[in-house]
Order: structure tokens, then C-alpha cells, then sequence
């Protein structure tokens, strides 16, 4: 299992979808790996387990949380030699989450990744409906009940939001920073809350002197919108904002490519990723990136680690986790050429003292811009 190296680690996964099928809407269709040497463990293993997922709003190439998400479900698969898929919902509701779920489990998958937090009604549901379904939902902690069946994940998205924030106000030393989040759910307030409280830290203790305005600090209401994330990130380049806090799956690439754009065209202007490192997402074609850095969380670790559980025989139904920088769960990339060996050291200085618990960061907006 791959090991996570503090809250600095840059999650490098090389990941082989050979053994997985990809289905957009109705039927999935699965493929099982066809190595010539299966140990006969995996081979009992693979008769009994389908590993599978339903994406949230966006696709699993969305390079954020869903993309992140599914690499986790398919490289659990390929190590173990087990079939995967997974079900693209027709909508957003809990009938369209709720159908795919069943769809999948008509079709043989007894462990099935639900990432989102809309997905809590039909998770509640499905729970009761399959009890030999191992189901687990990534950022939602069902406060209506968990099943003995499933495990609720959460992140402190707060955390890895206030380390982004030390280190885009560290690059920017002065300057004006905006945020645009996808739905306004508790997992993305979460970062935006923690970003802003990181570019307070840093301006009272880090000598900077960033600023932030309410007006750049706005909610798309979509996760999968790239248009919209375009034309929010103009609005706030052209008023002034030096980086932008892209907390929205595919509307944030939007935002990402407005960057982009800018700085090819001269513009010292910045995007922060977020749930994964989305350096590669801002490559500029000239062997830079537009990326400050990224706000993460380890989607596809948990997702790794809770279908290899299912397939060894030790998954634990029933529980809410929550993961945050203790667990060496949530924080920026151990490296990204766009921030200097000094801004890492600061940050990681930090982190240090968030473990010690000598700082802490809220998950709520009270005096914050919400």
C-alpha cells in the first residue's frame, strides 16, 4: 500500500486501466485482467469481488475528484487481477445516483465508491436495500445513519485550504487573491474557509500582505461547467485578483485555462488546484504550469485502500473516518517548480505545528468570507 509521506507528499500513482471497463450511462460492460500468473488467492478473490463506482457530476477524467477517485477503485483492481467498472448517472438526483447503484449491483459489484456528498440519500438507501453491498461514500458522514455495510469518509478540507493559502500569499508577498467553488457544499466551504484563514496566518505571521475582497469570493454552483469557470476567473483577473482558489471539479479547469491563457500571454497571474495535484492540468505547452499549487485530499488513497480492504477480507462496515493532516491525508505537493525551497520549508514549518496542535484551523466561516 503506498505510503503517505506527511501532508507534503505529491500523490504519484501510475495507474493501468487494462483490466477496467468504462461505461458513460446505461450498461457497463467489464473486462477481467488476463495475466498468466494469478495467485490462487486472487483467483478466489476475483470470482467473488466486482469493484465499482458511480461518479458525482463531471466524468472520471475530470482531473479532480472523480478522476482521483476512480484511479484509486482501479488500481486496487489491477494489483489484485479483479474486474472493474464504472456508472455514469443520467442526472444529479437521488433517483439517477441511486439507479446506478442498483444497475451495478444487478451486475455482480459488491463494493461500489460513491464520491460526493450528494450522493447521501441514495447511499442511506442503498445501504438498506444490499446488505452484502460494501458501499462507501467519500465526503458525506450520513449523519442519518451508517450501515454496517458502509463506511463514510470525510477530509479537513479546511487544512489542506489553510496550506495553500500560507503558500500562495508566501508567492505572492502582496497582491489580491479570489476563490471559486463548485456547489456550496460543506466539503468545498471547507477549503475556501481554510484558504482564507491560511492567507491571514501568513499575513500576521509570514510578512505578507495579501488581500481579499468578498466579491471574488463566489460559489459557480456547478462542478462541471467549463465555460462558467472561464468567464468567473475573467471577471476576476480583470479586476485585479493575482490568483484564483479553483475549488469546482471541471468548472475549475475553466478557471485553470483562463490562467493559462494569461500567462502565455504575460499576465503574472496564478490558479491553486485542488483535490489532487493538478499541476499537469495548468501545462502551458512551454514546460511551465500556471499552478501555484494544489489544495489535496486523498481520494484515490481512500478509495485504494477501502477496496483492497474488501478484496483481502477486512473491510470495516459502519464507521465514518475523517482525515485531515495527522493522518498525512490532506496538505499541498511535496514539491512544484513555481514555489521556492524557502515557501516549502515555511509551509512545512506549519504543518509541523498543526500535528503539535499549536495551530488550528476552523471548519466553519464564522468571521470569514462565506
Amino acid at each position: 500500500m503506498r505510503k503517505l509521506l506527511a501532508v507534503l507528499l505529491v500523490l504519484l500513482m501510475v495507474f493501468s486501466f487494462s483490466s477496467c471497463s468504462k461505461e458513460e450511462k446505461a450498461e457497463a460492460t467489464s473486462t477481467t485482467s488476463t495475466g498468466t500468473e494469478v495467485e490462487a488467492s486472487k483467483e478466489e478473490v476475483k470470482d467473488a469481488l466486482k469493484l465499482g463506482m458511480v461518479t458525482d457530476s463531471g466524468t472520471i477524467d475530470d482531473r479532480s475528484f472523480n478522476q482521483g477517485t476512480w484511479e484509486g477503485v482501479a488500481r486496487a483492481a489491477e494489483e489484485l487481477g479483479l474486474e472493474c467498472t464504472y456508472l455514469r448517472p443520467s442526472g444529479t438526483t437521488t433517483t439517477d445516483y441511486l439507479t446506478a447503484i442498483s444497475d451495478l449491483y444487478d451486475q455482480g459489484y459488491r463494493f461500489i465508491a460513491c464520491p460526493g456528498y450528494l450522493f447521501a440519500e441514495a447511499v442511506a438507501q442503498a445501504q438498506q436495500m444490499y446488505e452484502d453491498l460494501m458501499i462507501i461514500i467519500i465526503d458525506d458522514a450520513l449523519a442519518a445513519g451508517i450501515g454496517d455495510n458502509t463506511v463514510a469518509i470525510t477530509f479537513r478540507e479546511n487544512e489542506a485550504g489553510f496550506l495553500a493559502g500560507i503558500a500562495t500569499a508566501l508567492k505572492l508577498s502582496e497582491g489580491e487573491v479570489g476563490f471559486v467553488g463548485g456547489l456550496e457544499i460543506p466539503s468545498v466551504q471547507k477549503f475556501n474557509w481554510g484558504f482564507q484563514q491560511g492567507v491571514t496566518y501568513a499575513n500576521e505571521n509570514l510578512g505578507t500582505n495579501v488581500t481579499m475582497n468578498a466579491n471574488n469570493f463566489v460559489y459557480s454552483g456547478s462542478f462541471a461547467d467549463l465555460a462558467l469557470g472561464q468567464q468567473l476567473a475573467t471577471a476576476m483577473y480583470d479586476a485585479g485578483v493575482d490568483a484564483i482558489f479553483a475549488a469546482a471539479g471541471g468548472t475549475g479547469v475553466g478557471v485553470i485555462n483562463e490562467a493559462k491563457n494569461r500567462r502565455l500571454s504575460g499576465e503574472d497571474v496564478w490558479a491553486i488546484g485542488v483535490d489532487v495535484d493538478q499541476y499537469s492540468v495548468g501545462d502551458m505547452g512551454n514546460g511551465e504550469s500556471c499552478i501555484l499549487t494544489s489544495a489535496m485530499k486523498d481520494v484515490a488513497g481512500v478509495a485504494y485502500d477501502q477496496a483492497t480492504a474488501a478484496a483481502n477480507g477486512t473491510y470495516e462496515g459502519g464507521r465514518h473516518i475523517e482525515l485531515g493532516i495527522a493522518e498525512d491525508r490532506a496538505g499541498i505537493p511535496a514539491t512544484n517548480p513555481n514555489l521556492t525551497p524557502e515557501i516549502e520549508a515555511q509551509v512545512a514549518e506549519v504543518v509541523k505545528l498543526i500535528k503539535a496542535g499549536t495551530v488550528t484551523v476552523q471548519a466553519t466561516g464564522d468571521g470569514l468570507i462565506k
